[in-house]
């Protein structure tokens, strides 16, 4: 499998919060969710990514180059876009084609209009503009979309797109994912981060797990849910079957929560019900281990 990005033992030190060490692999022609709680460490996994901070120790490997390789070919390679404050608040949308045009290789005045109408954020040439700090969280983010989505990059980089999203908007964001993967021929990838996938699982075909700076799960997500179970029952078995189960939630009446598929038979055995769990009950429950195990 050829990969996008090869991250060996990257580390950043902050007073109070260290990130890493990291190691993961980004597969090229995929969509790959950072998924994590708030303070992770995704969003500073993304800053060192796209250079908006340094790291402290490691590498990275982008397109088979190493990270000392000619930076702006990198840079023209990725479309990075940040959560907030992404252009200036005083920005309209022809000053963002302006600028964009000028920074970057391949950026397209025409797509990014397009882009715009598409998301209703307004006409870049239009003669009256509307400024940034006039739209709402949610319209900012559309267009910082459109803005990054306008260029000719092989990798997207997105720290939480939907977080300000209304849920028909995150759905045409997964859209958007999947028209720019098949775009590229194979050549074209997604990074993203989040802390809730819910609306997201149409647009993630690989997942990475985070938490307290660390990775604590990855993989392709038709393989992690083959790996592991959504595990149902009632309380009076709860006892036997919580050692078996990875995370668990329960009151007098039932409990859930998920285990390894290789416990399937014993947990059937208790007469818990066990099914295949979504990327969002997956999510949950490798979550929710974690922050037990760092009790």
């Amino acid at each position: 499998m050829e990969n996008v990005l090869k991250i060996n033992n990257i580390m950043k030190k902050y007073s109070g919060f260290t990130l890493g060490e990291i190691n993961t692999e980004i597969p090229a022609g995929f969509s790959t969710a950072l998924i994590g709680a708030n303070g992770a460490g995704k969003t500073t996994l993304i800053d060192v990514i796209c250079g908006v901070t340094g790291k402290s120790g490691g590498s990275i490997t982008y397109f088979d180059r190493s990270d000392d390789s000619d930076s702006s070919e990198i840079r023209n390679m990725i479309g990075y876009c940040s959560s907030s404050n992404f252009f200036p608040y005083d920005w309209n949308l022809r000053i963002i084609a302006n600028t964009m045009g000028i920074a970057f290789d391949g950026f397209s005045r025409d797509r990014f209009r397009e882009l715009c109408k598409k998301l209703k954020v307004g006409d870049p040439n239009e003669k009256k503009q509307k400024k940034l700090i006039k739209m709402s969280d949610g319209n900012k983010m559309r267009v910082y979309l459109a803005a990054v989505l306008a260029r000719d990059t092989k990798l997207l980089v997105l720290d939480e797109p939907a977080s300000s999203l209304d849920p028909l908007a995150r759905d045409m964001l997964c859209d958007l994912f999947r028209e720019y993967i098949a775009g590229g021929s194979g050549d074209r990838s997604v990074l993203f981060s989040t802390h809730n996938i819910a609306d997201m699982e149409y647009a993630t075909d690989y997942a990475i797990f985070m938490a307290d700076g660390k990775i604590i799960e990855q993989g392709f997500v038709e393989d992690l849910k083959e790996k592991y179970i959504l595990v149902h029952g009632e309380a009076d078995k709860r006892s036997e079957a919580e050692k078996l189960m990875l995370s668990f939630t329960g009151n007098s009446t039932n409990y859930d929560g998920i285990a390894l598929a290789e416990n399937t038979v014993q947990l059937s055995q208790l007469d818990a019900a066990v099914e295949k769990p979504n990327l969002q009950q997956l999510s949950v429950g490798i979550l929710r281990k974690a922050e037990k195990d760092g009790e």
